[in-house]
């Protein structure tokens, strides 16, 4: 099948399975763009994804951006972000007047608490999947010793993510790489 056909299908499916917006699709598209794709790497998906939460905008179209150049250039990139913004766009419109004309209903609230118990599974096991990876990669001990310092700093110190990132980056670039 054409490669821009491939991301089409890929990214319309995560997107439009990812309920409640980016982060619930990230794990989704990393199982089209890591797993069963094989687009990109475990490694060159985490790096993407640092570097996407560092950048302004939502994160699953710079990912799909990203990912559909690298496949297929520039009809990658905009078949890729197509499936990713439209159907969301589609379904906001209609969805948003039904929800509007139901919101007091009893069906509608257990809907939307009901799913969100999947998606922290689903962040939950992309986590596991990427803490895997960076331990093989760094070792047990440095992940551990980032992870801590990361969550001191976006939740005690509230420092924004994309500073965090940006001193991770800083770190392996300074320390890391000299270890390694």
């Amino acid at each position: 099948m054409v490669e821009w056909i491939q991301l089409f299908i890929g990214f319309f499916i995560a997107n439009v399975l990812g309920y409640g917006g980016g982060p619930a699709s990230i794990p989704l598209m990393y199982d089209e763009v890591v797993t069963r794709q094989a687009w990109l790497s475990d490694m060159e998906f985490s790096n993407m994804l640092a570097l996407g939460n560092a950048l302004p905008g939502p994160i699953a179209t710079k990912i799909a951006a990203f990912v559909g150049y690298g496949v297929s250039g520039w009809i990658g990139m905009l078949s890729a972000l197509t499936a990713t913004v439209v159907p969301s766009a589609v379904a906001l419109i209609l969805l948003l007047k039904l929800l509007q004309k139901y919101r007091t209903s009893p069906v509608v609230k257990g809907m939307t608490l009901l799913v969100q118990p999947v998606i922290a599974i689903m962040m939950v096991t992309l986590t596991w999947q990427m803490g895997k990876s960076s331990i093989v990669s760094i070792g047990a001990l440095q992940t551990i010793g980032i992870a801590a310092v990361a969550f001191w700093a976006m939740n005690i110190r509230k420092i924004h993510p994309a500073l965090v990132i940006l001193a991770a980056f800083a770190y392996g670039a300074l320390v890391l790489s000299r270890m390694m």
